[in-house]
């Protein structure tokens, strides 16, 4: 008894039940009426747990006085409390159980009224989407009486309407040509434009070079007037004083605006060099695919072949450069000023001819030989020309590499007009992807095809297997009366141009001699 005494003082369920009935007074007037009725509630069952132990304890009490020790004191005290509420028979059993029964049952009654008012709340918005549908329904009738009306109307106006369209038909035939005349106009007057933006950019760059060219006369001059003993012993050492232009083209175009240009090159040789290139294969070749894959192999070619020519050229600029050096300035620099300057010194047909030369050797275009490559020189030469220009910029732009049968890639190609959207191979090229540190800058476009890379692969041991005893073909346009070596050696013709080239070099450079 003592032990459970002890631990109802320790348990302090006296004290919180002081402490809620004092907080309920407080907020009775703010709380609503669930509100008080919870704490009440919570009260009751703080008191009944109390009440339970305040009963063991009187069990136990009672037990240990014996069987008629405090029989009066229960007599008069605690039946006339109990009143008809308990019987004699059960003074000695726990109250826990009637506390649970009664949380049981008021548990079950709040669960009640929540699920109650959760089908009310349920049943008021079943019951305004109800009337939402309705209204809805009522204005969908209401919109298809007016559509029907419309429609009525439409019927009755589409006679009188159907007469004017003719009229109106005629009408813009007429404007059709008109427009179409004033089209072909301005795409005369846009050539004529291009053709005046070509000369004027020749004509800069002459400008340029004839600059440099007078600096370097002008220092010339100024040396001869004003010698000094440590130019005349470098004069002694070296009988060719070379240097660099005191204002190259570099200073005078931002490389921003050159990369510009160069783009807007590209892009033109893309919408109008290639179709033009198409336009002169296709008198001799009718299938579409070979025609654009002999394009697609000049251009990717021409990049390779100017590159390598790039190269070339900074190498014999650099060592022409590096004995007269003087200055804080880097040697790279002045040589990729120098060659910036002298874009003109490019031996571009030399290009040409390398370009051609490994088209001759290309398994997937060097059989069958309808047609000699050289017919599209000109479009050739331009993008040479573009390529070396473009190595020229920082950093340079290049090519992104192809191949038939790989994974088409959205971010470097547009399908063609003629493609299969669903397949994800790459049948073939039709134009290369512009990229400037591995990032792409301008797409390609390809074709794309289900089975591309068994149809590539076919094809080019097609190729292969023919090219090793060709038939000669009579009566190709490119010939006359005997066949085509696909590996010609260069001619004359071009060495004298070669040669011309490299001698128009050395005199407008009027510093470089190259062996």
């Amino acid at each position: 008894m003592a032990d459970s005494l002890r631990r109802l003082v320790n348990n302090e369920c006296c004290r919180m039940l002081q402490e809620k009935l004092e907080t309920w007074y407080k907020d009775y007037y703010m709380n609503s009426c669930d509100q008080n009725l919870n704490c009440c509630c919570e009260i009751i069952e703080l008191n009944s747990r109390i009440q339970g132990q305040l009963f063991t304890i009187l069990s136990q009490t009672a037990q240990e006085g014996g069987h008629y020790a405090g029989v009066e004191t229960i007599k008069s005290r605690l039946l006339p409390w109990l009143g008809t509420c308990f019987s004699n028979s059960s003074l000695g059993k726990p109250i826990d159980n009637n506390v649970s029964l009664l949380q049981e049952s008021l548990e079950k009654d709040r669960q009640l009224r929540e699920l109650s008012a959760a089908r009310e709340r349920e049943i008021q918005q079943l019951d305004s989407e109800l009337n939402s549908t309705r209204v809805q329904l009522s204005m969908v009738q209401q919109d298809l009486a007016e559509t029907e009306m419309d429609l009525e109307d439409t019927k009755t106006k589409s006679a009188t309407a159907l007469l004017a369209a003719e009229d109106e038909i005629i009408h813009l035939k007429n404007q059709l040509k008109s427009l179409q005349a004033q089209e072909e106009s301005r795409q005369h007057s846009l050539a004529m434009v291009t053709d005046y933006e070509r000369q004027l950019r020749t004509l800069k760059d002459e400008i340029a070079v004839l600059s440099a060219e007078k600096s370097v006369l002008q220092s010339r001059l100024t040396r001869s007037r004003s010698p000094s003993p440590d130019s005349q012993r470098s004069r002694a050492s070296s009988p060719v004083q070379k240097e660099m232009p005191l204002s190259p083209l570099a200073n005078r175009l931002s490389s921003v605006s050159r990369k510009a240009n160069l783009l807007a090159r590209f892009s033109d040789a893309y919408t109008q060099g290639r179709i033009e290139a198409q336009t002169l294969l296709k008198r001799y070749i009718d299938k579409m695919e070979t025609v654009q894959r002999i394009i697609y192999i000049a251009t990717v070619e021409s990049f390779h072949v100017a590159k390598m020519a790039f190269r070339h050229f900074k190498i014999r600029v650099r060592k022409t450069l590096t004995p007269g050096h003087i200055g804080i300035e880097s040697i790279e620099d002045i040589v990729m000023d120098y060659i910036i300057c002298h874009l003109d010194l490019y031996d571009v047909q030399s290009s040409v001819n390398d370009v051609i030369r490994a088209m001759n050797v290309n398994p997937k275009i060097s059989f069958p030989p309808e047609v000699e490559f050289a017919i599209i020189s000109c479009f050739i030469k331009e993008i040479c020309c573009i390529a070396f220009a473009m190595q020229t910029l920082d950093p340079p732009l290049d090519i992104a590499f192809g191949a038939d049968g790989e994974i088409f890639n959205d971010c470097k190609y547009r399908r063609s007009c003629d493609s299969d959207f669903t397949a994800p191979l790459v049948f073939y090229h039709v134009w290369p992807a512009l990229m400037e540190n591995e990032i792409i800058i301008m797409k390609g476009e390809a074709v794309t095809k289900r089975g591309a890379f068994w149809s590539s692969v076919k094809c080019v041991n097609r190729s292969r297997s023919r090219s090793l005893s060709p038939v000669p073909q009579h009566g190709s346009p490119c010939k006359s009366g005997a066949s085509r070596s696909r590996s010609p050696s260069p001619s004359r013709d071009i060495h004298t141009k070669r040669s011309t080239s490299v001698s128009r070099w050395v005199a407008r450079s009027g510093l470089l001699t190259f062996t």
